[in-house]
């Protein structure tokens, strides 16, 4: 046997097909199914039905909050299943279906059928990579992904350089959309409309100003999905007639809206302000006009500016998904390439894997942001081994907030240390709250909260007080729906700080908390 040179291994090493890494699916004479078609077409609901109808079978979560509703529709129908999430475990040991989130997919269960939802998020820049892994790897003799028309060229790619046979089966909105020809006024609006805004704030100032004559819920971002679902529910079942919402009511959430009012027709990327794209109009848009509900969908704004763009984007092409698709380090790739470039720095390793690695097919390494701001104070802890640091760079940490930062800080050096770190809340949940800052800070802790759950499920010997957490959990969703379900207003808050220095001062002050 011939010995491979150094750069003979680094050329291996650097050059993937990425089919081989998930050898249970390549083993399986596979089929992919493509549900596609607009929101209110049927198509999840049909995939669903296909899964519960099989022996066993996985679905595929964009969210926690989807993988906790379908997990709850096929224990209803008294079929055995699991819930897997990155901070929770339901197991029932008779299942043989699973929900779960997306990320967590396990690619060594071997089952009759996989559902893929919201194939359309294999685009995204931080998260698309899952959803590639899965329609990859799923080890299914029957994989259906479903989503938008959007996707439909990246899958036919997708299973053209897999060689494995793809059936498209197309899905038809069951009710029209119409889009209104004057703008509507926020003092005309009716019952059984959602206004869509895309800011927290404008969400609250919104939901403040309308409570004065409506019952009126609410669903954002930053809401923990069980507050999410409440809100929703309140909405559904008519004890609030009028929702407020940001663009998180796109994704799975199925509500009796009528008319879908734009209060604006721009928003922040992350990157910039920028002007609302077809795919996000339409989306969003779908969810007027439930069918069952409603005869009709109806889609307007509440100015004329608004409304002229709405309209001319509505009526446009939705812009296809275009490879190459994004991949995501293993954990033996990252620890080969270290052994190579003879570094334990995540970072380095990271840009090098994006900067260098070759995948066959329509793939490319991804970059992902996140895990590059992570490698960053990862790094720096010199007594983590490097398959600790590229595990702790998934975690759920929104860095814009100094109180995950300052726990995720907190956990990471008790880890170092080897210390069992107990849950402690931050905030007290007595009443409502009376300030946007208040109830921020309460959502906030929700996160907290998930990011010491996610801990739990990876470090469980340091990590021991998942009880604990799910309880603060609960308390804490209570008093964010019992504030959110208030009439009162709630004033709106001081901007978060954002000197570097106040920023260090409330890390340490929120250090003691946890």
């Amino acid at each position: 046997m011939i010995k491979q040179t150094w750069q003979e291994k680094l050329h291996t090493l650097l050059n993937c097909d990425l089919k081989s890494l998930f050898p249970l699916a390549r083993e399986k004479k596979r089929k992919l199914y493509f549900f596609v078609g607009p929101t209110n077409s049927g198509k999840t609901h049909r995939a669903l039905q296909e899964l519960m109808d099989a022996d066993c079978g996985l679905y595929l979560a964009p969210l926690r909050l989807l993988a906790l509703e379908n997990y709850e529709v096929i224990k209803k129908s008294d079929i055995p299943v699991s819930l897997v999430t990155g901070e929770e475990e339901i197991i029932d040991e008779d299942a043989g279906h699973i929900c779960s989130t997306i990320e967590m997919t396990n690619f060594n269960y071997d089952v009759d059928v996989c559902v893929i939802d919201e194939i359309q998020m294999l685009a995204d820049a931080d998260r698309g990579w899952a959803w590639v892994n899965a329609v990859v790897g799923a080890p299914a003799d029957k994989v259906i992904v479903t989503g938008s028309v959007n996707a439909l060229e990246a899958i036919k790619q997708i299973a053209t350089y897999l060689d494995e046979e793809l059936e498209v089966v197309k899905f038809k909105r069951k009710n029209p959309l119409e889009v209104l020809k004057k703008p509507t006024l926020l003092r005309n609006i009716e019952k059984e409309t959602a206004l869509i805004a895309f800011s927290r704030a404008e969400v609250l100032r919104l939901k403040s100003k309308l409570s004065k004559h409506h019952k009126v819920s609410v669903l954002y971002g930053n809401l923990s999905p069980e507050v999410r679902k409440e809100e929703a529910k309140r909405f559904r079942e008519g004890k609030s007639d009028i929702l407020v919402a940001t663009d998180a009511i796109a994704m799975g959430l199925n509500l009796p809206i009528k008319t879908i009012l734009f209060t604006t027709d721009s928003k922040f990327d992350g990157v910039q302000n920028r002007l609302l794209i077809p795919n996000e109009i339409i989306q969003i848009a779908g969810r007027a006009g439930r069918y069952g509900h409603h005869e009709n969908g109806f889609i307007g704004a509440t100015s004329q500016k608004v409304l002229e763009h709405i309209d001319k984007e509505f009526h446009s092409p939705l812009h296809t998904i275009k490879a190459p698709f994004s991949v995501k380090a293993t954990t033996s790739q990252i620890l080969s390439l270290s052994n190579h470039l003879k570094t334990d720095n995540l970072g380095e390793i990271l840009r090098y894997f994006s900067r260098h690695m070759n995948f066959t097919g329509p793939f490319v390494a991804a970059n992902i942001s996140y895990m590059l701001e992570l490698s960053h104070m990862l790094d720096k802890k010199k007594r983590l081994t490097l398959e600790e640091k590229y595990m702790l760079a998934g975690a759920p940490v929104s860095t814009r907030s100094p109180l995950i930062k300052s726990a995720y800080l907190f956990y990471i050096n008790s880890i170092v240390d080897k210390k069992v770190v107990s849950y402690k809340s931050a905030i007290k949940t007595n009443g409502i709250a009376k300030t946007q800052l208040e109830l921020l800070k309460a959502e906030d802790e929700v996160k907290k909260i998930s990011l010491y759950l996610w801990m739990a499920y990876k470090l469980p010997d340091l990590f021991p007080d998942s009880k604990s957490a799910e309880h603060a959990r609960v308390e804490v969703n209570r008093y964010c729906e019992a504030s959110l379900k208030s009439n009162k207003f709630l004033k709106a808050p001081v901007k978060r700080e954002s000197n570097h220095n106040s920023n260090r001062g409330r890390e340490r002050r929120n250090r003691k908390r946890f």
